[in-house]
Parts: C-alpha cells; structure tokens; sequence
C-alpha cells in the first residue's frame, strides 16, 4: 500500500474504496485504490505508471454489469465515468468519450432529432461497457448504429476500429479478448421526428419498468440468452421464482434477474448462480452462461 500511495500521488484515488458503491449490484469489499480518471491523458499516464510498476488493474465503467468479491480487489479499479464524458453531435453522427452514460447519449439523440438510440434508454452502463459488450435490448445492439472507436491497446498505441474490425458478437468485441480500453466511440444515426423517437422511448421505457425489477439492486440480466430459448422462462418453468440463498433472490417479478434483497453477498450470488445452473441444466439440458462479469 505504501508504495500504491507512493506512485499513485498526483492522480485522483480513493484507497480502500468499498467496491459495493460503485456497483449497480451493491455487492463489493474494499479495492486497495479507485483511481478517477479526468482526462484521457491521465489515463493513459496513469496506465503507464501502473504497467511500469507490475501493478494489478482493472477498468470498470459504471459497474452495472460486474459482481466483485466479498474480498474486493487487490489492486487499482480504473473508474471512467462521468470525468470522461464529452458529446458532440453532427449532423447525423454522435461522438462521446467513454465514460458519458448509454442512457445520456440516447436522451441527447432524442433532442437532436436522431433514432436508433431508443433501446438504449433505460441500459445503466457507460458507452465504454456498452460498446466492449455490444449490449441491447428490445432487439436492437450497439452495432447496429456503430461507427468507429477510439482505443488504446495493450502497448499504449492508439487505434481506430470501424465495424467490422471492431468483431461484434452477442455480448462480446474484441476490446473484450484484446485487453484494450475504449477511449471514445462515434455512432452513426438516422433523423426522424422528435415526437416518433419520443413515443418509442416511452413506449420502452414503459415495458422496462413493467417487467424488470428496477426497484432492487442487480447487475441486469444474470444469464446471456442460450440459443433457442430465454433464460428467465427457463428459470421459470424450473420452479425457481422468488428461490433465496443468503441475500439474493431470484426476482419475482422476472426470473433472468438475480436481485439483492438486502446484504446480500458475492457468494451468495455465486451459489445462486450455481443452484440456477444446475436446476436448469437437469430440467432442460440447458446449460446457462452468467452474464455478469465476476471479478474475484
């Protein structure tokens, strides 16, 4: 620690910063430090330092889609959020640094008269996890109003990927397996009439709250949907609603939710996450992949 706080001066860190508050989940120990980027050149020094150093580090956005331990991290959490967040749209293009928030850059298209953002609305998450994740919903994915992204890869160099370099798939990119960090991405829109855009937000939005469990902590949809089926259903259908072990729960309210019903922690999700998949797998011959991203 004393040499964390040694190479570390200068920048914005928290040390031993309780993880559960930075994370949609609410589950977390202590992480040795929680830097806070404001500058993508601060990161990239800040980066420099830590891999001169053999520091162990993680990069984490909004943390709406990890489960870190009871433990915490040793090491140093990376945080690009809202210091890290510029927009600009042109014409029909929005450009965003990683860390402005999915639902942000969708309410700001809405106001320029531009759609294809609508699904994204109600997604928690940065633009950074968003993009590495290719996330969606209601049938849409990042994707599919991609353009191009800014990186900084494993050797400090910066690149530029367009969309078929960038190898989506469902909940994956190559930022993903490469070990690199999205620095900023551009998204290409299409114009329409505010009133259309505004309707079909609504209309998800409406659907979002109808069907999620938004009033207790989770990290979204547990498990990645498994070809040919949906998860929560199967969870349903094996009996599994409302099922508790410590304090998490099987939502009552949708199945593919594991939700935090209140002190609950990393292994009580992580033995959840087990009984699920074993219940599931013996009923269905369906073997579910977590969705959310342990860290432990």
């Amino acid at each position: 620690m004393n040499s964390l706080l040694h190479f570390l001066d200068g920048y914005n860190v928290l040390f031993d910063e309780p993880l559960c508050g930075h994370t949609s989940f609410k589950i977390g120990g202590p992480a040795d430090a929680l830097a806070l980027p404001e500058s993508r050149d601060e990161l990239i020094r800040l980066l420099g330092v830590l891999k001169n150093e053999k520091f162990p580090y993680m990069i984490m956005g909004n943390g709406s889609n990890l489960l870190f331990s009871d433990s915490g991290y040793r090491g140093v959490v990376i945080k690009i959020g809202p210091n890290m967040a510029k927009m600009n749209i042109s014409n029909s293009s929005i450009y965003t640094e990683a860390g402005a928030f999915l639902s942000t850059m969708s309410a700001e298209a809405m106001k320029a008269h531009l759609t294809g953002l609508e699904f994204a609305s109600g997604i928690p998450g940065t633009v950074g996890g968003a993009v590495c994740m290719n996330a969606g919903a209601y049938g849409s994915e990042i994707k599919d109003v991609f353009e191009s992204a800014e990186v900084l890869t494993d050797d400090g160099s910066i690149k530029t990927y367009n969309l078929n370099e960038m190898k989506f798939g469902y909940r994956t990119s190559r930022l993903i397996s490469e070990n690199t960090i999205l620095l900023s991405a551009t998204f290409n829109l299409k114009a329409s009439e505010y009133e259309t855009i505004k309707a079909k937000t609504d209309e998800l939005t409406a659907s979002r709250r109808a069907k999620q469990p938004l009033n207790l902590p989770s990290a979204g949809s547990s498990f990645k949907r498994p070809p040919g089926h949906f998860a929560g259903k199967l969870i349903m259908d094996s009996g599994l609603r409302g099922y508790t072990i410590g304090g998490a729960q099987v939502s009552e309210k949708h199945c593919g939710f594991i939700v935090n019903k209140g002190g609950a922690s990393c292994e009580d999700v992580l033995k959840l996450i087990e009984h699920i998949q074993n219940k599931v797998n013996n009923d269905f011959n369906v073997m579910l992949i977590p969705e959310i991203r342990i860290i432990r």
